[in-house]
This record gives C-alpha cells, structure tokens and sequence, in this order.
C-alpha cells in the first residue's frame, strides 16, 4: 500500500470534517489521506492552519503538489473526482442541484448548532444571549421539520452528499445537545438515521464520546 498523497487537517468533534471523512469511507479513499488533528475555536486558531487557509477553519486538506482546499464542499466536490465509483455528487441536471440543496440545509443546520456551541461554551454564562441561542433553536427546528416532512424518501435513495450531510448533521445534535428530544417529534427522520448511523463509515467516524 502507497503512503498517503494528502493530509486533512481536522477535528473530530467537527460535523463538517466527519462529511469529508465519511466521503472517504465510502469512496475508498482513506488510505490516501492523512489525518492531523487540531484543536481550534473561533478566539484561538491553529497557526499552521491559518497558514494556508487565512481564515483559520477546517476541515482543510492539502493536496500532493502542496496546495490546500478548504470549506468541506469544496473538499467533497474534489474528492468525489478522485475515485472510480459512483459519484456522490450528480454531475448534472435537476439531481445535482437537489442534492447540494439538501447538502446545503444540512449544513445550515450546523452552523446553528456550532453557534449554540460556541455562545454556551466560550461566553460566561452571565452573558449569554438567550434571544440569539433561541433564533438559532428554531433555525434547527425548522430544517429538522423540513427533512422529515419533504426529503426522508429522496435521503433514503442513495448514501450520497445529502445523506452524509444531513447524517453528519443530525449525529451533531445527538454529539452536542443529546436533551434535544428531537427524536419524538420528527420520528422518520429518526428511523432514517438510525439505520444509515450503522453504516461503516459512520461507525469510523463517531465524534468522540
């Protein structure tokens, strides 16, 4: 087997660095890349990763020839072109713009939840905005209402870069705000994760507990 050509620069707690590693299992790129875990948050970035991406996020990846891409959909749309299969992302038409949409939402939703994180975790607890924790509650509430009453059928087609997004996203919830009881109120979305979250490659890729 050849050394890894490329290095992720990741967190393992991060929803949008779990889509690129879950890509990876699926396509079977794992042995190409290596992994290089960082600790960050938004008041204290990683040097080496502001480096080469001035904005200081992950994931990022570094490619054999030296250049780094970054923002998770744009590290899912190069690694979707580096492998034989089936593409997870559609290449054309109505599907591909269906897919990132639902792509998309996922991640609004964990932008949400990151910022939930991140205003209960790093702000003292006097200073909480609660009208800005609230906004971005219903923000999560509704997409959770919308995966489960428009897009459950098109999630369950294919394992491809809405499902792995919308997964990563919902794996999130249960990470970070496991008294969310949304379980109960959107119960296919639930039946829906807990048969794909037994898929491999989301087993590789569980956050730490």
């Amino acid at each position: 087997m050849s050394a890894p050509s490329m290095t992720l620069y990741y967190n393992a707690a991060s929803p949008f660095a779990r889509k690129v590693l879950i890509l990876l299992h699926e396509t079977g790129q794992a042995s190409r890349v290596s992994l290089k875990a960082v600790a960050l948050t938004p008041v204290s970035p990683d040097a080496e990763v502001c480096r080469d991406n001035p904005c200081g996020k992950i994931p990022a990846l570094c490619l054999a020839d030296g250049n780094v891409i970054h923002d998770s959909r744009v590290i899912l749309d190069y690694l979707d072109q580096q492998h034989v299969g089936n593409p997870l992302i559609p290449k054309e038409g109505s599907a591909r713009w269906r897919r990132l949409t639902l792509a998309s939402l996922a991640d609004a939703l964990m932008d949400a939840a990151l910022l939930i994180r991140y205003e209960t975790f790093l702000r003292p607890e006097e200073k909480h905005w609660s009208e800005w924790l609230d906004a971005q509650q219903e923000k999560i509430a509704r997409t959770l209402a919308y995966f489960e009453a428009e897009a459950i059928t098109e999630l369950s087609t294919h394992f491809d870069v809405a499902s792995i997004s919308v997964a990563c996203a919902v794996g999130y919830l249960d990470f970070r705000q496991p008294n969310l009881g949304w379980r109960s109120s959107y119960p296919r979305l639930a039946n829906w994760y807990d048969e794909v979250s037994q898929r491999p490659s989301m087993l590789e890729t569980q956050p730490p507990a």
